[in-house]
């Protein structure tokens, strides 16, 4: 189990990655991995998770759409910021702004059996949401003794998501099963 595996912070959910240092007063780029990168420029703690800790926020702006320049309580050295690279920056999920309804947060469709709307056959676990940067995010669904299959996460493919079954209706595009094997 990887450090960013949701199971290793149970309630909190990733909204950053620091890439690097930035300037010599100990912030740090923080690449979004939310689809509202506005929020850090307004968050005043996020949980760190290679501090295994909480820490203030002192400041953050957006420098482009998905870049964040955040200063983090206790860092003050470019020095100390470069320990930061890598680090996943996360919130409590009670935090997260409600979404409109057929909207789902990644954190809620890991772990949801994908189904096959046409046969009803159980194509896996979805395990991983990949950001693309595309149009579209990409499933990632572990299968039994074969390779993983990516799905698109288009709304012609994904016809139904249901929580509360933990379940995940599909229809694969034609050959898109045939290319991982």
């Amino acid at each position: 189990m990887n450090r960013k595996d949701a199971r290793i912070w149970p309630g909190y959910v990733m909204v950053g990655e620091v890439t690097s240092p930035f300037g010599i007063d100990g912030s740090v780029r923080v690449y979004a991995t939310t689809d509202f990168p506005e929020r850090l420029v307004t968050l005043t703690q996020v949980a760190v998770d290679l501090l295994g800790e909480t820490c203030g926020v002192v400041s953050s702006r957006l420098a482009s759409p998905s870049l964040a320049v955040m200063k983090l309580a206790g860092f003050t050295t470019r020095e100390q910021a470069a320990r930061l690279r890598g680090a996943v920056l996360m919130v409590p999920t009670s935090e997260l702004p409600t979404l409109a309804p057929d909207e789902y947060y990644w954190h809620q469709l890991l772990g949801l059996t994908v189904v096959e709307a046409d046969s009803g056959r159980v194509l896996g676990e979805l395990a991983h949401v990949l950001r693309t940067g595309a149009s579209h995010d990409v499933f990632e669904v572990t299968r039994e003794g074969k390779k993983p299959l990516l799905i698109p996460a288009l709304k012609s493919v994904v016809l139904e998501v249901d929580l509360r079954q933990a379940r995940m209706l599909v229809r694969l595009l034609p050959g898109l099963e045939e290319i991982g094997e």
